[in-house]
């Protein structure tokens, strides 16, 4: 009879998340001993973090964080940004050389902003932009990822265990107010460094315990609006629906839980509140091909805040914890108590439930 650590684990991989209400600034080192007794939910084939508030000194401008094949593609990208962003700096990630993490790419950051002279032609506004310049970056320069592009924050992310891929890009030496992290046990895409988690796209972020059924339909009704599914690993969608549902569309994040973790007919029909009622009927009704099915925990991160949310049958563990003026989220207990042990007010959150939480306007 074989033994748990012989079978694959279907439901592995590893989620998470720290922030702090007051906006105050921890090392990345409490999130990357958060993931080592969750070790064996990873295989080795994916880790990777994001932080919030990490560039202060470049806080208004698009980190753009970049996987090279080779110098002549950066060089070609490099030109192709200078092209249309002012670029206040270029530079390569710091890096430190450890055994565990192998076959690393180039891998640079850019801060930039876009020119007004590209806006104004292009009459666009520039996030808007910026989502496009990502997708066409990824779509069309062959060798040249961008793996994240918001403001005053960045995801770091490679192929190996998380611990691992968290001392190789030196994350105790970064101070965020948030940070999310993932290790990854990918079941049917593949294991290479951009499909690691968090995905992003500008400043959200998403980390992903699951597999998504619903892959094909949802990538087909996001693909109509410019996203372009192209990073071999369905949590990709995950972060496009979002964007569209926040950015683009407008929804509250409430809202867009309850596009993608929608409750059942059944559930809707018995809200006695009938504005809530007509609130789910129409959310279901509009965008019924962005509803992800499939067992999930994700885990959302964005300009100041988190958002926590399982799939609406709860299929995928996710616990939340509270201490002080911070709040802890992973796949597991024991990660959140690494990082506090004196955590207080643990919970798990129902399927299709978000948990939100928002940093004090002004804090960071």
């Amino acid at each position: 009879m074989k033994q748990e650590g012989q079978v694959r684990i279907p439901s592995g991989c590893a989620i998470a998340a720290v922030i702090s209400k007051e906006g105050k600034k921890m090392s990345g080192q409490a999130i990357i001993e958060s993931m080592k007794p969750m070790h064996d939910r990873s295989n080795g084939l994916g880790g990777g973090f994001a932080g919030y508030g990490i560039y202060p000194q470049y806080k208004d401008y698009y980190a753009f964080h970049l996987f090279f094949d080779c110098r002549d593609t950066r060089k070609a990208c490099e030109a192709f940004l200078k092209e249309h962003f002012e670029v206040v700096k270029g530079e390569l990630i710091p890096t430190r050389k450890i055994p565990e993490i192998t076959d690393e790419p180039i891998i640079w950051r850019y801060f930039v902003t876009p020119l007004k002279s590209v806006l104004a032609d292009l009459q666009l506004d520039e996030k808007e932009f910026v989502a496009r310049t990502v997708m066409k970056i990824n779509t069309e320069m062959e060798g040249a990822y961008v793996f994240s592009s918001g403001k005053n924050m960045g995801t770091f992310k490679a192929v190996g265990f998380p611990e691992d891929v968290g001392r190789f890009y030196r994350l105790d030496e970064y101070e965020g107010y948030c940070w999310t992290a993932h290790g990854r046990y990918p079941t049917n895409t593949p294991g290479w460094w951009g499909g690691a988690h968090p995905f992003t796209l500008l400043d959200y972020s998403v980390v992903h315990n699951g597999e998504i059924s619903s892959y094909d339909a949802n990538r087909r009704f996001i693909e109509m609006f410019g996203y372009k599914c192209n990073l071999q690993t369905d949590t990709e969608v995950i972060t496009y629906i979002l964007d569209y549902l926040l950015r683009v569309q407008g929804l509250t994040l409430t809202e867009a839980a309850n596009v993608i973790a929608a409750p059942f007919w059944s559930t809707i029909e018995g809200k006695t509140d009938e504005y809530e009622k007509k609130k789910l009927q129409y959310l279901r009704t509009v965008f019924p091909s962005l509803l992800v099915t499939g067992p999930f925990s994700i885990v959302l991160g964005f300009d100041g805040g988190l958002m926590a949310l399982n799939d609406r049958l709860k299929l995928r563990s996710m616990v939340v914890g509270e201490k002080d003026d911070k709040v802890y989220i992973a796949s597991e207990e024991a990660a959140i108590r690494v990082m506090e042990p004196d955590v207080t007010n643990i919970w798990a959150p129902a399927g299709g439930e978000p948990v939100i939480v928002k940093v004090k306007e002004g804090a960071y």
